[in-house]
């Protein structure tokens, strides 16, 4: 077996409600996930009172992709 080559060091903050902080490495500022649209209407939250973020799931299909 192969020794570890890259381990990943993120930190989660979460900000209240679905709003989470990510601390990534290379990225100088924090990244911001939450909810948004049909996902948003899926677990009931009122987008009235949040700011739309894209959500984890956004970042994992964009990661997919690339």
């Amino acid at each position: 077996m192969s020794d570890v080559t890259y381990r990943s060091r993120v930190e989660i903050r979460r900000l209240g409600g679905p709003t989470r902080s990510a601390t990534l490495p290379a990225e100088s500022e924090p990244v911001i996930f939450g909810v948004h649209g049909a996902i948003a209407e899926h677990y009931g939250v009122d987008m009235t009172t949040i700011e739309p973020h894209a959500t984890t799931i956004d970042y994992v299909v964009a990661a997919t992709g690339g």
